[in-house]
């Protein structure tokens, strides 16, 4: 193994032990299982209601993945993004870090890494229990397929919005205030418009992905979906998360951070 993959490594490895024990990653696992909480609450007013107004599936596109993909992976990877270079900034942890024989893209990278694993763990496993919850009864063959495309989405959303986020924290003073703006400002917004427009969005690629909804059936997240073919959408995301990162590390190894008393 090279030395730079042996640092990647070493620094993943501590911090996804850290992050792991964290009260923060309490925190966020509790708020990344909100959707299982409206799963039950939907499945338990089927059951004592008697009614099925709408299929199981049809219910988990619609309601869940909504929370998913418009709100709780863009508040992981906004709080975890922007962490892995400005809490050692705000916590005067950096020189620690810094001067420790390692290259600082490589402390980026790991740490980003590292993040990121613990959020699509998080999210995943949420993900799968709503879907269990809502579709026990039902588990189609179709139902079954769409589950692998649902966490692919999901965890594409998390590398690039992650990547993303992360330069934001290595950049900007202020990046959580200018990652809320993007992410429920300019994500929530632009991706709703007509035509190309949307494509500036990282939200539209992710939606790309998506399923479609069947004949006669409206559905959330596809409202004006102008989808791009998925082999270009995975293209746009990659370049998204590769130039991002690449920045990320850039500015980190370069930029000479104040530590505030």
């Amino acid at each position: 193994m090279s030395p730079y993959l042996d640092s990647l490594e070493r620094v993943f490895s501590v911090f996804w032990k850290l992050s792991r024990k964290a009260r923060r990653t309490k925190f966020f696992f509790l708020f990344s299982q909100l959707p299982v909480a409206v799963a039950l609450i939907i499945r338990l007013n089927s059951l004592f209601s008697g009614r099925t107004p709408a299929t199981g599936l049809y219910l988990f596109t619609n309601i869940i993945m909504f929370f998913y993909l418009q709100m709780i992976i863009l508040v992981l990877a906004l709080f975890y993004g922007t962490s892995v270079c400005s809490e050692e900034v705000e916590g005067k942890t950096l020189p620690y870090l810094t001067t420790r024989p390692l290259p600082k893209s490589a402390i980026v990278l790991g740490k980003y890494g590292a993040y990121t694993a613990i959020a699509a763990a998080m999210t995943s496993f949420g993900l799968i229990l709503s879907f269990l919850i809502l579709n026990f009864d039902s588990l189609s063959g179709r139902a079954v397929l769409a589950l692998p495309r649902y966490l692919g989405v999901l965890v594409f959303g998390l590398v690039s919005y992650g990547a993303l986020f992360t330069f934001f924290g290595s950049a900007l003073k202020r990046s959580v205030f200018f990652g809320l703006l993007f992410s429920f400002g300019w994500e929530n917004v632009i991706q709703y418009f007509p035509g190309s427009t949307q494509r500036l969005a990282i939200a539209h690629y992710l939606k790309s992905f998506l399923p479609s909804p069947p004949a006669g059936r409206f559905a959330f997240l596809t409202f004006r979906l102008e989808p791009t073919p998925p082999g270009l959408s995975l293209l746009v995301l990659g370049l998204v998360t590769t130039a991002c990162l690449t920045l990320a590390g850039l500015v980190f190894s370069k930029k000479e951070y104040i530590l505030e008393d």
